[in-house]
């Protein structure tokens, strides 16, 4: 394999997909599928692009294998979050390279995964392997907005395209350094959402004459006991995570990934200034750790609320989990101990959603792995300015992915 090579041509493609904006809205993802399509044409890799939407396009590619196994997927969206280009040092969409970085949306989040995917097809077909299992390839559309248009749609109307028993996903792979060892993690799962409002409701009145039951200071009283309420631990003892020495930030993920949590979002209420209102609300974005319900989590909030408000769920999505007990785990184990001899591998929870949560209920055992090594404050770039990746994590990830994928699907 000549890897100089591969990292031109790797590079190359996640340069072409950076300069196709797929903004997300409106997303417009046909036009980078059709790239994606054309890369896999030239290597002899058919290819289907299903348009959920007009331009929502969602790509489905496949090398067969001999079926002794079930399938691989491996799944990635190109839409990308807005980017405010006066804030850039490079243009977003330009896909310029300055000192050994590419520079662009989705560079992080999540073209650079596509880029490698797609090569490690595109080296599989070259290689001719002999695989024992069919090897899947889909990018979507939509993830950054829930994907409706895209693995959402993917799994409610063309299931068969997509089952398989493992997937390979974003949200883990990243490298760093934690205690002077270098750490990988693997996603394994992701938080539910429960998401809800508190409604608080009092006697009207005129504004000049203030009066003890008001709703907007019941509400505000309740959003300030939710916002400083300690909700419990379900993972490890919260002291041990206060003694370790981690920046704020990473105290604050892993605190997230350990507790079910709630972030008053919306305040509403009255409708003219001088009008006292009979309601307020606050509506809430709760995150569940996986087995933790909405009615769970209501448990967990009327304590420290003590009757002021009323409690309305609007959703009740669980979290879901993959063991790290299976064969493409321990792959990846294998494979990251060949590239980094002295890295420790680590199941993560991601505490936001990936598309994982639509795939999963196909049965799929979803794992994030976009493999990359990096201090934290370069992926603290995701969804902001001037995000980027190094040629180097490029290369890196793609050949790891590639031995990943190979040796989990060769044939003995």
């Amino acid at each position: 394999m000549n890897w100089n090579s591969v990292r031109d041509e790797v590079t190359r493609h996640l340069q072409s997909l950076i300069r196709i904006d797929t903004t997300n809205p409106p997303g417009n993802e046909t036009r980078a599928m059709e790239f994606v399509a054309s890369v896999l044409k030239r290597e002899g890799i058919e290819s289907t692009i299903l348009e959920s939407a007009p331009r929502r396009g969602n790509l489905i590619a496949r090398i067969k294998g001999d079926g002794r196994a079930a399938p691989l997927l491996l799944m990635v969206h190109l839409d990308v979050v807005p980017a405010e280009p006066q804030y850039w040092t490079h243009p977003p969409f330009g896909a310029e390279i300055a000192d050994g970085f590419i520079y662009g949306r989705g560079t992080l989040d999540t073209k650079q995964l596509a880029a490698m995917e797609l090569m490690v097809m595109v080296l599989l077909a070259r290689e001719q392997k002999k695989l024992s299992r069919d090897v899947i390839f889909m990018a979507n559309a939509d993830e950054e907005a829930g994907g409706i248009f895209g693995a959402g749609w993917m799994v409610k109307e063309h299931p068969d395209l997509i089952r398989a028993e493992f997937a390979i996903n974003e949200g883990g792979g990243n490298g760093f350094e934690i205690f002077g060892r270098k750490i990988f993690t693997v996603q394994t799962g992701e938080k539910g959402t429960a998401r809800f409002k508190m409604i608080a409701r009092g006697k009207p009145g005129h504004g000049s004459m203030p009066h003890s039951d008001n709703a907007v200071v019941k509400l505000a009283d309740a959003v300030k006991k939710i916002g400083d309420a300690e909700l419990p631990i379900h993972i490890v003892p919260t002291a041990m995570l206060k003694q370790l020495p981690l920046d704020d930030g990473m105290k604050a993920m892993l605190y997230a990934m350990m507790h079910n949590t709630v972030s008053p979002t919306i305040l509403s209420a009255g409708s003219k200034i001088n009008v006292i209102p009979s309601v307020a609300e606050a509506q809430c974005d709760a995150r569940l750790v996986p087995g933790q319900t909405a009615r769970d989590l209501l448990h967990e909030l009327l304590p420290h609320v003590d009757g002021q408000v009323e409690f309305e769920f609007l959703n009740d999505n669980p979290g879901r989990e993959s063991s790290a007990d299976t064969p493409l785990f321990d792959c990846i184990t294998r494979v990251i101990a060949r590239h980094e001899p002295n890295a420790t591998v680590l199941p993560y929870l991601v505490v936001g959603a990936t598309d994982a949560r639509h795939v999963s209920k196909l049965g799929t055992r979803v794992y994030g792995f976009a493999p990359m090594f990096a201090p934290m404050s370069e992926f603290s770039r995701v969804h902001g300015h001037d995000e980027r990746i190094s040629i180097d994590n490029l290369e890196f990830g793609t050949r790891v992915l590639y031995d990943v994928v190979s040796e989990f699907c060769e044939i003995a």
